[in-house]
């Protein structure tokens, strides 16, 4: 009975967890999507570090909390910095971004391919590539379609990528780092 009690106060415990680094990677989300901002001429977007909390909120919290933390954070960054107009692709873009990694991740860890734990392996950074190219086509088709022109959002290509490359170097900086403290027991795919 004393055993059962444990398990349960463990699972608890962690569930708490989980819920807590989801609340705090959704605020870090939103922060980094509004902290550092280089503006976009011609597409009225910009460019920001926020794929990098993305991608550290899947590898932190797996693909169910991090798909919350990045559309809802995303999207609240949009809202709360004057994009509100761009907020609902936002929100499934980035959304879609995470469930991307999130799945590629799972797929891998189910195979065992993943288990290190203690760094970021070549089959992590695909699998955060694999979301960054879904964000860079979900923002062209999304610009393309609110914009009535499938031209002009080719500019933002460029950046998007370019956001998503320093997003995938920052992130697994931070891993690394947060891999070495005791916040990884709630990791989910660690």
């Amino acid at each position: 009975m004393e055993d059962r009690k444990q398990t349960e106060v463990k699972s608890m415990n962690e569930k708490t967890g989980r819920l807590v680094m989801t609340g705090i990677m959704t605020s870090l989300v939103m922060v980094a999507t509004m902290m550092i901002r280089i503006h976009v001429p011609f597409t009225q977007g910009y460019v920001h570090l926020g794929d990098a909390v993305i991608f550290l909120a899947v590898l932190v919290v797996g693909k169910k909390y991090g798909v919350f933390a990045a559309g809802i954070g995303s999207a609240l960054a949009d809202i709360l910095s004057g994009y509100a107009y761009y907020a609902p692709w936002t929100l499934v873009v980035k959304a879609l971004m995470a469930f991307v990694v999130g799945a590629a991740l799972e797929h891998m860890e189910k195979k065992g391919q993943i288990k290190d734990g203690k760094n970021i392996t070549l089959l992590e950074l695909l699998a955060m590539t694999f979301g960054g190219i879904e964000m860079t086509v979900g923002y062209y088709i999304s610009a393309s379609l609110m914009n009535g022109n499938w031209v002009t959002p080719l500019l933002s290509v460029p950046g998007n990528i370019g956001q998503f490359i320093v997003g995938m170097i920052l992130a697994t900086a931070l891993a690394a780092a947060l891999y070495k403290t005791p916040a990884k027991k709630y990791f989910a795919i660690k």
